[in-house]
């Protein structure tokens, strides 16, 4: 047992890594819309069948993830507008004016009674899943925000219409608009009497064709904001020429680039896009050379000439600078390093090149004093270097250099090169320690001169450019602090690089999370020319970002993999430890799950990796009533028991694994199967109709067989379409059954819920199964078992706290990180006077939310008990 325990502990870490790495994938990904910010035509809009209208018969609903965009002047216009048939519209539109209820809905020319709001962090911060039910078997529209429900009767609805569907702008018949708010969507879906019909994921990076996946009604943009595309293009947000030898600095809290050029002042808001200049009314004249920087530490902007040791201080009330320099006197320090030490407030300066010399000095000035001096350095040696960059810790304590173009002797005719190594400078102790030298395989390169310093992960953001040519071009890389892996990311910047007349930098906006280089070029009529990049954060290949948003929920399914091996090990170790010591019980809590025989491994129900929220040993065991004959199982992997018993998954290879479930799933969802054209198109879309059809056949052929070893289970196609028809009195079908109990929730009752565990409890929809057209389904079954959980949970009578805990344990299973689940099981705890761990599985949530979503729980666990 002690050589388990281990095990289990490297499985753990394993499922946390899963977990950190999951955090990444897929969330990048959406549209953006552009607002009033730009003009009418250059607004976006969406229509999600490009011209055509969508015909549904019965009851549906339309879902969507809703965001918005930060740092825009105005939240307002219509979201979505529903247009049926008789011209009638039902829109949702979005009024920042509103003083409580900002969002509202519009059916034809009036105001309906749905009225609400969310939480303005939340709207900024997270997807928000929205939905529109048409409910017209009792006329009436039903909107819900995820957390509250709201009706509005008595509409009319028509019980089979067509429907025009538009987000953002559009110019439909008298239905044109222009108003929109700045927001971003993913994720659009429709379901038709509770069957998904539609689904748009928004996952494209470029082009004007929404792509939707399930019956190809592909719908059309116009000045599409592609979020993937925004961690990945970088965007040119400004371009101006000015007067003089410019320089540049940022003020990081402020998120404010400073332009400092001879004549004025320059400040551009990384968040408004905005420019605004002040005329200087003392010159300071600013030399070729002259470098500028913000000093957070006393708010202040500074331009510094280090061949005068002169530092001007410039004063945003008088619009002037305290000094001025000596003019027509060209630096010996061109791209030279900087920062601002948070240990001593002071501002350091390395390296440099001028006067046909290399240079690896250290220059100090303090601010407090007004006094310079060269910094007396030790430990490795510091290469003569300039067209290097460097980035500082949070605190200032400790300097890291990578890269440049020098040499050892600092004399430019002594044979000059590339550096690579990164040196981390320790400011306390003025030493240099030499980390490591990057490998590079192809084309030289130099660095721009400022790197982003993440203390937590241990990495770093630089600018990269090759300096042979003047047509360069700067690319962003990420690389390790810890060994001299990195990689390339975004799509690269035109830089005109003519050596000590050019200039890059990068910068860090960590308020809206943007990064934003500026380039200078300096001209021959004493003007420089400036260029403003900016880039969402975090920067991703694109892709890599697209492939791993239509593969997100395989992620969670392989996680979920890992957490239940977890969870399996930690209850066999448990349970053999204890199993002298402890008098046995009828029911055992710590009970390992059933495992049906079969040849292949059968993965229990994952488990939420913090034990105090939920582990395995935290859910009752109910008696299992899932026959091991002529049985179908889906949840976890798939298993297909003969009349006998005997389980025959083995013999299904993975060609016919894969059509079984295709033609078994449309036929039990839809009811009519797929066309021969279907299947060709999904499975056989590299071949010629000829070859399809050969191969469809004998594969048909195959499956056929071995159904007949299935009693009452047989493939036909007698209404044209291949489809599985199931005697579900004979045969158990568990996704057959979960869809008879999701599909009317207010007959729901405890033992439907149990019957619930019992389906789920052996693991994900599929969960070895990675089919593209698959996740559609495994989406929506994660989402309706979670719904259904909760909507029990939360209209269940009489109140039984213990059943909620073991109802929240199930939730977290398929949401780690559910806030409705946390305070559900919270509440229920405390209801059984069980205070300490109500706080701490409150306590363990708010640890895994910081982990995956990277911010702070926004509640505080009396707020959760109170309102709850």
């Amino acid at each position: 047992m002690r050589k388990l325990y281990p095990g289990f502990k490297i499985i753990v870490l394993t499922a946390f890594i899963c977990i950190l790495n999951k955090n990444c994938f897929g969330q990048n990904y959406g549209l953006g819309f552009s607002s009033h910010e730009v003009f009418q035509d250059k607004r976006t809009s969406l229509d999600l069948c490009t011209n055509k209208s969508l015909c549904l018969n019965g009851n549906f609903d339309l879902s969507f993830d809703l965001s918005f965009l930060p740092y825009r002047a105005t939240y307002f216009g219509y979201i979505v507008r529903i247009i049926d048939d008789d011209d009638r519209n039902f829109d949702l539109i979005y009024s920042a004016e509103d003083s409580k209820n900002h969002f509202n809905v519009i059916a034809g020319d009036k105001l309906t009674n749905i009225k609400f709001d969310i939480p303005l962090n939340k709207l900024f911060s997270q997807w928000n899943k929205l939905n529109i039910l048409f409910d017209v078997e009792k006329d009436q529209l039903v909107f819900s925000d995820g957390l509250n429900t709201f009706v509005e009767k008595g509409l009319h609805l028509k019980k089979n219409g067509c429907y025009h569907i538009f987000f953002g702008t559009n110019n439909y018949k008298q239905f044109e608009t222009t108003d929109i708010p700045p927001i971003k969507l993913r994720n659009i879906s429709i379901s038709q009497n509770k069957v998904l019909k539609y689904s748009w994921p928004l996952n494209e990076g470029m082009g004007t064709i929404v792509h939707e996946v399930i019956a190809q009604q592909n719908g059309s943009i116009a000045n599409p904001l592609w979020i993937s595309a925004m961690h990945h293009n970088w965007q040119k947000t400004k371009d101006i020429t000015v007067q003089g030898v410019a320089s540049t600095a940022f003020d990081r809290k402020n998120e404010i680039l400073y332009i400092v050029g001879k004549d004025s002042v320059y400040s551009y808001s990384v968040n408004s896009s905005a420019m605004t200049s002040s005329p200087n009314v003392v010159k300071p004249n600013l030399n070729q050379g002259n470098q500028s920087v913000y000093n957070p530490y006393d708010n202040s902007l500074y331009n510094f000439f280090p061949d005068q040791k002169t530092v001007a201080r410039y004063s945003f009330e008088n619009k002037s600078w305290d000094k001025k320099f000596t003019p027509n006197v060209v630096t010996g320090f061109w791209h030279a390093n900087k920062m601002i030490s948070g240990m001593d407030t002071s501002l350091y300066l390395f390296g440099g090149y001028g006067q046909l010399q290399y240079k690896n000095t250290i220059q100090q000035y303090t601010f407090k004093t007004q006094k310079w001096q060269q910094v007396k350095y030790k430990g490795d040696f510091f290469m003569p270097r300039y067209l290097s960059a460097l980035g500082a810790s949070a605190s200032g304590d400790t300097v890291y250099v990578i890269g440049g173009y020098g040499n050892s002797s600092g004399l430019q005719i002594l044979n000059p090169k590339n550096i690579y190594s990164m040196m981390r400078f320790t400011v306390k102790n003025r030493t240099f320690k030499k980390l490591f030298d990057l490998k590079v395989n192809n084309e030289d390169f130099a660095f721009a001169s400022s790197l982003i310093i993440n203390d937590k992960e241990k990495t770093y953001y630089g600018l990269v450019f090759p300096q042979n040519k003047y047509n360069s071009s700067l690319q962003l890389i990420k690389g390790s602090l810890n060994d001299p892996s990195y990689k390339i990311l975004t799509s690269a910047i035109p830089y005109s690089f003519n050596d000590i007349h050019s200039f890059a930098d990068l910068y860090y906006c960590p308020a809206s999370n943007k990064f934003v280089v500026v380039t200078l070029l300096r001209l021959e009529n004493d003007e420089t020319k400036v260029n403003i990049y900016t880039l969402l954060g975090p920067p991703v290949d694109i892709a890599e970002n697209l492939s791993l948003a239509k593969n997100d929920k395989f992620w969670y399914f392989i996680i979920s993999m890992v957490l239940a091996l977890a969870a399996g090990g930690f209850i066999y170790y448990k349970r053999h430890k204890t199993k002298n010591a402890t008098a046995p019980y009828a029911k055992s809590l710590e009970e390992p799950l059933p495992v049906l025989p079969s040849q292949d491994v059968v993965q229990p129900q994952p488990s939420y990796i913090t034990e105090s929220i939920t582990s395995l040993s935290d859910v009752q065991n109910y008696e299992s009533d899932i026959p091991l004959k002529n049985a179908i199982l889906l949840f976890g992997d798939l298993q297909v028991f003969d009349a006998d018993g005997a389980d025959i998954t083995k013999h299904f290879t993975p060609l016919i694994k894969e059509l079984f479930l295709l033609i078994l799933l449309y036929s039990i969802k839809r009811g009519r199967g797929l066309s021969s054209e279907k299947l060709n198109e999904i499975l056989w879309f590299d071949k010629s109709a000829k070859s399809a059809r050969n191969n469809r056949s004998v594969n048909i052929a195959k499956l056929k067989s071995l159904l007949d070893k299935v009693q009452d289970c047989h493939l036909s196609k007698d209404t044209g379409y291949w489809k599985i028809d199931v005697d579900y009195d004979k045969i158990y079908v568990d996704y057959y059954n979960y869809l008879n109990i999701v599909k009317d929730k207010k007959k729901l009752d405890e033992q439907k819920i149990k019957s619930l565990f019992e389906i789920t409890r052996r693991g994900n929809f599929l969960s070895n199964s990675d089919y593209e057209w698959l996740d559609t389904f495994k989406a929506e079954i994660s989402n309706e078992v979670i719904d259904t959980f909760l909507h029990y949970a939360q209209s269940s009578q009489p109140y039984n706290a213990e059943f909620l805990i073991e109802i929240a344990n199930f939730i977290f299973y398929f949401d780690p990180v559910n806030e409705e689940s946390m305070i559900l099981k919270c509440n229920a705890l405390s209801t059984l006077g069980k205070h300490s761990l109500a706080k701490n599985t409150f306590e363990c949530f708010v640890k895994e939310y910081k982990i995956i979503y990277d911010e702070d729980f926004k509640r505080d666990f009396h707020d959760i008990l109170v309102q709850h």
